[in-house]
């Protein structure tokens, strides 16, 4: 069987609102990342891999950047960069195909989340490990491997803050949240939260974000000779985790999704 040409692929695979999506898709996405898994997707979509399958993968991918940044020096920090672009690149394919395929599963959508979830906690448990210099002369300094779970707790912890509300609601007997209900009622709540979002600092405890962080930090580390840098950021991010699950849960009794 001939395979569908890119062009075939992306109304089907890409159909509107998928990459404008507010909260389902990720910056990367948008910007290349779209556009090279529809490559991929061309040469699997008349295959048997199935899109649960390739979920599988992406969240095995995920997990590999834990002992990928493991290794010392800018090697390991690229390697996890590259295990989560990976993880991102089949986030993207296990859609497309199951869109062209049309095999869609509620089992699809949980391995999903779960898979966004486990690649969190690997890049953060993997960085707070990478600062306690596991390797080094000394005994590791477990305060930062300490500090690393706390911002991957973190992490975890928001994203469940939001598929809390699904499962809310559904007990409630209400329909899925839209997007104006995510607006908070206050209009104090309402500025605070635009002002976060134009900031984005919440976005350096997700997993794609903190990886690209650890490789700028592994350089100026190198620099230095030392893990100065790394493990400053390793305290920045669980700063920033503790921070933003109090905020992100404020944010949501404050708006209409839990009406």
């Amino acid at each position: 069987m001939q395979k569908p040409s890119v062009a075939e692929l992306r109304p089907v695979v890409h159909p509107p609102g998928v990459k404008d999506r507010r909260s389902g898709e990720h910056w990367a996405g948008r910007l290349y990342m779209r556009e090279l898994s529809l490559r991929i997707t061309r040469h699997l979509v008349n295959t048997r891999v199935t899109p649960n399958q390739l979920t599988y993968l992406m969240t095995l991918a995920g997990v590999l950047a834990l002992p990928a940044l493991l290794l010392p020096g800018i090697a390991g920090a690229l390697l996890g960069v590259l295990m989560v672009q990976l993880y991102l690149l089949l986030d993207c394919v296990d859609g497309e195909v199951a869109r062209w395929k049309k095999q869609y599963s509620l089992a699809g959508v949980y391995l999903d989340r779960v898979g966004a979830y486990l690649c969190d906690l690997a890049v953060l448990v993997g960085f707070g490990l990478r600062a306690a210099d596991l390797w080094g002369d000394g005994s590791p300094e477990w305060l930062w491997a300490f500090l690393g779970t706390l911002a991957a707790l973190g992490a975890v912890v928001i994203k469940a803050e939001t598929d809390l509300v699904g499962v809310a609601r559904h007990q409630g007997g209400l329909p899925p949240v839209q997007e104006a209900a995510a607006e908070p009622r206050s209009s104090g709540v309402a500025l605070a939260r635009k002002a976060a979002a134009a900031l984005k600092f919440h976005r350096l405890i997700l997993g794609i974000e903190a990886s690209l962080l650890i490789v700028v930090l592994a350089v100026l580390d190198t620099v230095r000779d030392d893990l100065f840098f790394s493990r400053l950021g390793v305290a920045v991010l669980a700063g920033i985790a503790v921070l933003q699950t109090l905020l992100h849960l404020v944010s949501i009794l404050a708006s209409s999704r839990l009406k």
